[in-house]
Parts: structure tokens; C-alpha cells; sequence
């Protein structure tokens, strides 16, 4: 099966030429917010093309970030934050644990799947280190000041500030058009998960997986999980590996198409549409299209790191989670109680082991 690409543009376009729309304008808005919508509730996932977010813009990031990781380890430790929950800085490989060891109703769950849908079975704790890096502003005033904790700046990368902003704010934006989007699909005020993510603990995660040591096929570099926050973004990598589970259960391969960006829900969107979205079960192996790429890049003598150009967008911390509108009508509503956002992301860090060591997902 192949996910939906929608072209933000046309959009993008008639959202921003202000004055009143002409009928045949205000139905395709319509209609690519229907699009949208359904494709978030039915697959959990969705492919974007949006012109602000270049494919120029993903490949000067990628460089970047091979560069970082491959440094040495004591090195990329040194921008190591165990004490703020790793929301900011470098996780280490073999900190993160995958949902799926962890949890006991997904154990359970996991078992009764037919055998061709099941998730490769990870190790142990994953083999990816991954660096976050907030974008946008935070509140002055919090109950969370860890998850609003200030950045993490590595020695020798004098373009690293410019380079994660630029890259971060262009896939927030592309993020904060579909979140509009969304909501009007979903028969909600166009800004009913926007206005929930103004100052909301944004992290660009990338994550570097080294397949020089770990490019083996079946190897688990993220075990079965949901990302716990509102909706992720993903720049194409270089290397493929993601599986991610459709609402009916099927498994399918990922293929990221030149020039397009990857969204996925999360925990949040779940929570606010009071399960009418579910949070998008995922998982990194390496598998033969991976080793044929990692075979082409050692041929251009190029990087095997293999690095995810994630975004993880949130609600703020101190607003409110809930069913929203018509959501809290939904009989399932009475799963998602009303809490804080920061309340429910430290409780979800808990469980994946990045909390009470002293990143998202």
C-alpha cells in the first residue's frame, strides 16, 4: 500500500491570499482537509510535499549530523544530559527501551498478531543515539522547566545552531499547516491544535544509527513504539528501514519519496480526538533495501551513519489534554482524562527508562 502524498501548496496558497475565496477554491480546501484528516485516522500516517521544506534543506542537515556521529563517543558524551530526562542533547545507544519490552499489554497484544504483521523482537535497549534540539520559543513560566531545559551546543560545529533551526522551524511549520488542516478535516476550529502548541517543547531528534557495526539484516535499531507526543515529522533518510502499523493492523514498509516529508501521530492527537486518531505504531530494522543502500554508499565512499531527520511536535506543557469539541461526546472519551501535557510526557518517559536514570519516543 502507498501512504497518500498531499501538496501543501495549493493550500498554502489560497489560505494565504487573505479576502473571500471563490467556490471552487473553498471546495479544494475542503477537500485536502478531508484528505488529510481521513488519512491521519486510517493509517496513521501521511506523506507531505511542502515548498517551503526543500529537499537541499534535508541533505545539508543529513551532512551535518553524519559528521556529529560520527565522532567519537566520549566526545558526542559530552553533550550528554541524563538529568533533564535526555530532552536535551545526545542519548547515548542502549538507553532508549522500546515500548514493546516494557509494556505488558503491548506484550500481550503483540502475541495474538498474525505472524506476518508481528514486529521484529529488538535485544534490548536500542542501538541508535539520537541528539535533541528545541526549536521555538519556551514559556518564561513552567511546571516543567526539564522538558523547557536550555540547548546543547557541541564543540566544532560553528553552523549547528543555523542549521538545526533552519531545518526545525521549516518542518514545525510544515507540522503547524497540517495540524490546521487536520483540525477542519475533523470538524474542528481550524486552530484547535495549534493554538495547544504555541511554546510547546518541540524537539528536532535526529537520530544516528551505525551501520558500519550494526548493518545487519533483522537488526532492531528502533523496537515496536508510538511517539508520545502530538505529530512527528520525518525528512527522507538515506537508508531505508521503517515499518510503520496501519489502524487494520498491517505492517508496511515506508518509502519516502525525494522532496517529501513523513508525518506520523502521536500519543497527543490521540488523547485531543479522543482515539479517533490512534498514536502510529513504528519501528527501524535493517532490511535488503537497507543493505543495498549501505553497499551503494561504501561504492561513493559516503557516510554509514544512517540518520533520521525526526521532529517530535508537542502541546505545550502546561496546557490541558482532552477530547476536544465532538471528541469528548466519543464513548471512548473516558479513556483520555483530562491531565497536562507535561504530566503525561513525564509519565510516558518513565516507561521508555528516560526518566529516574538521573527522549520523546
Amino acid at each position: 500500500m502507498e501512504l497518500s502524498v498531499v501538496d501543501l501548496a495549493p493550500y498554502l496558497a489560497i489560505r494565504d491570499q487573505g479576502g473571500c475565496r471563490r467556490e471552487e477554491e473553498e471546495e479544494q480546501m475542503v477537500a485536502l482537509c478531508a484528505a488529510v484528516s481521513r488519512s491521519l485516522r486510517e493509517t496513521g500516517a501521511l506523506l507531505v510535499k511542502d515548498p517551503r521544506c526543500s529537499a537541499e534543506d534535508n541533505d545539508r542537515f543529513i551532512d551535518m549530523m553524519e559528521r556529529y556521529f560520527e565522532c567519537s563517543d566520549s566526545f558526542k558524551r559530552l553533550q550528554e544530559r541524563p538529568h533533564l530526562h535526555y530532552q536535551v542533547g545526545v542519548t547515548p545507544e542502549g538507553v532508549e527501551v522500546p515500548r514493546s519490552l516494557v509494556d505488558e499489554d503491548m506484550k500481550e497484544k503483540l502475541s495474538k498478531m498474525p505472524k506476518v504483521f508481528q514486529p521484529s523482537t529488538p535485544e534490548g535497549p536500542d542501538p541508535k543515539w539520537r541528539y535533541m534540539w528545541r526549536v521555538g520559543p519556551r514559556p518564561s513560566n513552567t511546571r516543567f522547566q526539564e522538558l523547557n531545559s536550555e540547548p546543547v551546543i557541541p564543540e566544532g560545529f560553528p553552523d549547528w545552531q543555523e542549521t538545526m533551526d533552519l531545518w526545525g522551524h521549516k518542518m514545525i511549520s510544515a507540522i503547524e499547516v497540517v495540524a490546521e488542516m487536520a483540525a477542519t478535516g475533523f470538524g474542528l476550529p481550524k486552530d484547535a491544535f495549534t493554538s495547544l502548541m504555541k511554546q510547546g517543547p518541540h524537539l528536532l531528534a535526529p537520530t544516528g544509527s551505525d551501520l558500519k557495526r550494526h548493518g545487519i539484516e533483522g537488526k532492531v535499531f528502533a523496537g515496536y513504539h508510538y511517539d508520545l507526543n502530538f505529530l512527528t515529522i520525518h525528512g527522507r533518510s538515506r537508508f531505508p528501514g521503517l515499518n510503520i502499523w496501519l489502524r487494520n493492523g498491517q505492517k508496511v514498509p515506508v518509502k519516502v519519496p525525494v522532496g517529501c516529508l513523513l508525518i506520523q501521530t502521536g500519543k497527543q492527537i490521540e488523547w485531543l480526538t479522543g482515539g479517533e486518531c490512534l498514536a502510529g505504531m513504528h519501528e527501524v530494522v535493517v532490511n535488503n533495501r537497507t543493505l543495498d543502500a549501505v553497499e551503494q554508499a561504501r561504492q561513493q565512499n559516503r557516510s554509514l551513519w544512517r540518520v533520521s531527520s525526526t521532529l517530535f511536535a508537542h502541546i505545550a506543557s502546561d496546557a490541558t489534554l482532552k477530547p476536544l469539541g465532538h471528541f469528548a461526546e466519543s464513548p471512548l472519551a473516558v479513556n483520555y482524562p483530562t491531565m497536562l501535557a507535561g504530566e503525561f510526557v513525564e509519565q510516558e518517559l518513565s516507561v521508555i527508562n528516560l526518566k529516574g536514570k538521573t527522549s520523546s519516543s
